[in-house]
């Protein structure tokens, strides 16, 4: 028990996905307070703590490198100090490293603590008029091997299908759910929190249609409604 006394805390602190406004008091005093600050960019990080007046040792944390790194920041928590993991922005976890040092420290006795706060996801959820009470998170779709597999087991799925979308792929995903799920109503968020937030809601079609007019820009969450369950049982029967 003596030994465990002195080992330090995880925590995976919530940051803004856009304004800085959007963060909680308790995230400023645990990113005040930590040892040191474990992100994925940490020029993007300094940012927001030079915001706050937050002055503390940053690590790199990212997918290339999470695998050495995971043994360092545990290694460091193990010795007492306490380490703040976050992301380039939302809660770390989330389409973004953290399962890896999450899985190593709880197996290390390491306390791990949740500071909860924005998630791109669930923002553009709850505002875009598709059913929220069931739904499924994709995340970004995969780029080539299984892309196919993954857009042909949505085609049955009930729920509220979400996903993530870089700019320079937004039209082929969107173009890519057309043939596969249908003209099926979807919404199209970038940009949230910031000041050219936008949304776009409508038929896939018409969507298409729309950012087609202008160089899509920002990281998109794209929120498509799940197959009606006459659909499902019209398919069902043609099988």
């Amino acid at each position: 028990m003596e030994n465990d006394a002195k080992i330090g805390v995880l925590y995976l602190v919530a940051t803004p996905i856009g304004n800085l406004d959007d963060i909680t008091y308790r995230a400023v005093k645990v990113l005040s307070s930590v040892d040191l600050i474990a992100a994925e960019d940490t020029r993007k990080t300094k940012v927001l703590l030079d915001h706050y007046g937050i002055h503390k040792p940053m690590i790199s944390y990212y997918s290339y490198n999470e695998r050495t790194r995971t043994p360092q920041i545990i290694s460091q928590i193990l010795e007492g100090k306490s380490v703040a993991l976050v992301s380039d922005a939302g809660t770390p976890g989330i389409s973004d490293p953290a399962y890896r040092i999450v899985q190593e420290a709880l197996e290390k006795g390491i306390t791990v603590v949740p500071i909860p706060g924005p998630t791109a996801f669930v923002s553009a959820l709850v505002v875009s008029g598709l059913p929220t009470d069931r739904f499924v998170f994709e995340g970004f779709l995969p780029v080539k091997k299984g892309r196919k597999k993954k857009l042909e087991s949505l085609k049955h799925e009930s729920r509220t299908i979400i996903l993530y979308e870089s700019p320079h792929r937004i039209l082929k995903t969107l173009s890519e759910l057309y043939e596969s799920l249908g003209n099926r109503r979807v919404v199209v968020a970038r940009e949230l929190t910031k000041k050219f937030e936008e949304f776009l809601r409508g038929p896939l079609e018409s969507v298409i249609s729309e950012i087609k007019k202008k160089e899509p820009r920002g990281e998109y969450v794209v929120i498509v409604e799940g197959q009606a369950r006459t659909d499902r049982d019209d398919s069902q029967l043609e099988e």
